[in-house]
């Protein structure tokens, strides 16, 4: 297998997807994932005897809206809050959901929700059309690299299921959405209210021609999203089992990050370069014939390196940049603003530094992405490009090439508090 070779399809493990769901406040998410669960048949008998015993809204309709938001504080005010996560799985696939807040001042929870997703919906009420929140979520699902997104144009029943009305927004987010770096767009007109277009064909959209929004779920195509070309392998921890059959064993135990990892491959440490040869590759199942992301596996070398958590494992040929001045682009995640020449901890893969924020370059108006450049005061929710220079070199590749070598965080030292959320560009 050559290093741009994918693994063998029947190890690819093609059953989770992640997505997430944004949009305007009152735009019908949480409705959304409920009737998902609801017409999926995802839902616990007792969850819907709950449900059922709820103030139901009109028609005499069930609320599916209360299956996701479980805080008391969102029931009460009828929105989102919290990033609220939700299973459920069909036949084809598994599913996580993150539900995620539509207000402004909740950036910081929709960054959450979104960072490990495969795919977002962004939701359109079809009687408003692409408003600020649209392009807002949009920007932050470009900006996490998200590969797969699915505009849909909700409350269909509210403007009689009109095709011109899903044709203009269609049109209306089509010229916005030439500034993003999303390669699948698509689009389809639902009503989660009453079901259409979510798990079933709507009789009332014939002129919609498309999958249903589960159905797109179930087979959009996400194993080629990851990256098997570089390899990444950042340590963990060091494994020596205490046991006689394995009194000589020592192992290195991680996720692997990035490429295919096989037994008789040559690798090079880092921080150290000292090369070596895996001898095997060993999991609770025991040995594999190789390793791909996201797979947690232990990797037992040739040579006895000393190697210790926060190293990375790479190829000879294929190495990460290497570096302590860094230029990302941080979500800022906490109330207290950031410090330009303030001091925090870095988290980066396994490895902990400290660094100083050397420079903000500019901030974001994520409602039309332009830059803000005489405005270098970065508050809770705010997006901006920084320059940090660190305490030790980070092994890393630009987020675009790898989600996870390619993020990092901020904590503040004093409260041990996640502060910001960035992306090296």
């Amino acid at each position: 297998m050559s290093e741009i070779e994918e693994p063998k399809t029947e190890y690819l493990d093609m059953d989770l997807l992640r997505f997430t769901t944004a949009g305007s406040v009152d735009d019908g998410k949480s409705t959304l994932i409920g009737r998902l669960l609801y017409d999926s048949k995802s839902i616990f008998e007792d969850q819907m005897e709950s449900l059922e015993r709820t103030v139901k809204i009109g028609d005499g309709q069930v609320n599916l809206a209360l299956l996701t938001d479980g805080l008391r504080a969102e029931r009460e005010q009828g929105i989102t809050i919290d990033v609220a996560y939700r299973y459920f799985a069909t036949p084809n696939r598994k599913f996580i959901i993150a539900d995620t807040p539509g207000h402004i001042q909740y950036t910081r929870n929709m960054v959450t929700g979104a960072s490990t997703a495969n795919l977002a919906i962004i939701l359109v009420d079809a009687r408003s059309g692409v408003v600020e929140q649209t392009c807002r979520h949009s920007f932050i699902a470009s900006l996490l690299q998200i590969k797969h997104l699915v505009l849909c144009i909700n409350k269909m029943d509210l403007v009689d299921y009109k095709e011109e009305v899903y044709n203009k927004i269609k049109r209306q987010f089509e010229d916005f959405s030439s500034k993003l770096e999303v390669p699948d767009i698509r689009f389809i007109p639902i009503s989660a209210l009453k079901g259409d277009n979510v798990v079933d064909k709507s009789e009332k959209m014939a002129w919609y021609k498309g999958p249903t929004l589960l159905y797109t779920l179930e087979n959009v195509h996400i194993s080629s999203d990851a990256n098997y070309v570089d390899c990444r392998f950042p340590v963990q921890t060091v494994i020596r089992p205490q046991t006689n059959e394995y009194h000589d064993y020592r192992g290195y135990a991680g996720r692997i990050e990035g490429g295919v990892f096989k037994p008789g491959d040559e690798v090079v440490v880092l921080p150290s370069g000292f090369n070596s040869k895996i001898k095997s590759i060993d999991t609770l199942e025991g040995p594999q014939e190789e390793a791909f992301p996201p797979m947690s596996v232990c990797v037992h070398l040739e040579d006895d390196l000393d190697i210790s958590r926060g190293d990375m494992m790479v190829r000879p040929l294929n190495q990460p940049q290497s570096g302590q001045d860094i230029d990302l682009m941080i979500c800022w995640l906490n109330e207290k603003k950031l410090r330009l020449g303030g001091k925090y901890a870095v988290k980066h893969t396994t490895r902990d530094v400290r660094c100083i924020v050397k420079d903000v370059r500019y901030k974001v108006n994520i409602n039309n992405l332009h830059r803000i450049e005489d405005d270098k005061e970065i508050s809770l929710n705010d997006i901006a490009r920084i320059n940090i220079r660190t305490t030790a070199p980070l092994f890393y590749d630009s987020y675009k090439k790898n989600r996870m070598t390619g993020s990092l965080i901020l904590i503040d030292e004093f409260t041990n508090e996640t502060v910001g959320a960035g992306m090296i560009i």
